[in-house]
């Protein structure tokens, strides 16, 4: 068995919010040396109402927690028996963000490794699907003497360890397990308190060096998984290490979802010009290939603009933030599609084009093809790169929800143009402030919710 002391953990709670809800019980079981050495349990009152469905679901109701000890009164003795442990727990996110805010009421620190049997399953048997409790169970012929209460829950994960110590090779799962505890050398100007104040849920992060220089920008679903990759000790990447060998605070600012992330991470990237952020800067103008396809004798050529007007984008054919990537993709297609390059713009001179006299061209420069033909080959060669017209009447909104439900955000559209972010409708009353010609068009702002509508079945759309 695994030679460090662990314990093992399950808690029931009254809910899934670990800031709001609290633990109804409590269950740890020591190991020490491979050997199972404690078995505590206690129910929690919780000093809050339990919901029927919650009563229903754990068989724990009011009057059974009426009479037993607050969290406050057994905070020292869960303390003693967690205190130089492995916190092992399934989901063990769940579980340990309980326990450390019901310390943070008490007024007590809590801090330790944690192995979640969940990851562990997963890296073991990648093969898998499900790796809940239930399937666990029934995978490795575990019985559990009373699911969903704290005690029956902890001594499945002491068993599922065992489990896996005499079906795999005992190097194997110590292999895996190390790799799951190990923990990021933090930076030296990095305190761990710094890292406990980095929300777990959706947002934007920001690196500041000690003179408050902005250093990079970033965001992700699950930001503080986020933000300790970057301190990871075998930096793959000379950013990597720079960032971590001068950072010396964190700010971070939480949002209801990832599209609310990718907005915000893209506007402030514009705005403040971090250092190490090579992507999603301020391009001062903006390259298309446009074409009035309604034009009777209008060819595309390649267009630069400081901005694009949102409400003709479907006159644009594919967003480029440099010339010469603009004439590549028109120079592809017509090689792709034997297109005449000299109406393309692409080659000047009289006579044959030189993609005719290497048979690449069906001759439209001298009259072999008609200018018909050649415009309807040319639609169809440039229809799959036309950039989507607004789908809607008007502005919208999209709303979005956090999974803890504790957070929403509304975020504002109009052609594509991002006009900000509320967090209740009766904001809406700012959109009288946003005119027309105030909108301008992102290349980055499109790519996000373009890809957003595209991927989301049923998007919270507020027309407005």
């Amino acid at each position: 068995m695994f030679a460090q002391d662990t314990a093992f953990v399950d808690i029931e709670t009254t809910g899934g919010n670990a800031t709001r809800d609290r633990i109804t019980e409590l269950a740890i079981l020591t190991m020490k040396d491979g050997k199972l050495v404690s078995e505590w349990q206690t129910l929690i009152n919780p000093e809050t109402w339990i919901s029927e469905h919650i009563q229903h679901l754990t068989g724990i109701n009011n009057d059974m927690v009426s009479v037993a000890p607050t969290f406050k009164k057994v905070s020292k003795e869960v303390l003693e028996r967690l205190s130089g442990f492995v916190f092992i727990a399934h989901n063990a996110r769940f579980d340990y963000g309980f326990i450390k805010n019901e310390f943070k009421r008490c007024g007590m620190k809590f801090r330790a490794s944690v192995l979640c049997t969940v990851k562990l399953s997963r890296t073991l048997f990648p093969d898998q699907r499900r790796h809940n409790l239930d399937s666990i169970m029934q995978r490795h012929g575990l019985v559990c003497t009373a699911r969903h209460r704290a005690y029956g829950d902890a001594r499945v994960l002491f068993d599922f360890m065992c489990a896996l110590y005499s079906q795999l090779d005992a190097e194997d799962v110590d292999k895996v397990i190390i790799q799951l505890l190990k923990k990021p050398s933090l930076p030296s100007l990095i305190s761990e308190e710094q890292i406990d104040n980095v929300p777990s849920e959706s947002g934007v992060y920001q690196f500041y060096d000690k003179k408050g220089l902005l250093l990079y920008v970033g965001k992700s679903v699950r930001l503080r998984e986020r933000v300790l990759s970057h301190f990871s000790s075998d930096h793959q990447h000379t950013k990597e290490m720079k960032i971590s060998q001068n950072i010396a605070s964190i700010n971070c600012i939480e949002t209801a979802g990832e599209l609310g992330a990718l907005l915000l991470e893209a506007k402030l990237i514009k705005k403040e010009l971090p250092v190490y952020n090579y992507r999603l800067r301020r391009y001062h103008r903006l390259v298309t290939i446009y074409w009035d396809i309604d034009g009777e004798h209008s060819l595309p050529f390649i267009n630069t603009a400081k901005t694009i007007d949102p409400q003709k984008i479907d006159n644009h054919f594919g967003l480029f933030k440099t010339r010469k990537k603009a004439k590549e993709k028109l120079s592809q297609l017509a090689k792709e599609h034997q297109l005449c390059e000299k109406l393309l713009g692409l080659e000047t001179g009289k006579g044959k084009c030189f993609a005719y006299q290497l048979k690449r061209c069906r001759g439209a420069c001298i009259g072999q093809e008609s200018e018909m033909q050649h415009r309807i080959r040319l639609m169809q060669a440039l229809l799959p790169q036309r950039n989507q017209a607004w789908p809607y009447a008007g502005r919208i909104g999209i709303r979005e929800i956090s999974t803890d439900r504790e957070k929403t955000d509304i975020h504002l559209f109009d052609h594509w143009c991002y006009l900000g972010t509320i967090q209740h409708e009766i904001q809406l009353e700012q959109l009288k402030l946003f005119e027309d010609n105030n909108l301008m068009f992102d290349i980055d702002t499109y790519r996000i919710l373009t890809s957003y509508l595209k991927k989301t079945k049923r998007p919270d759309i507020i027309q407005l």
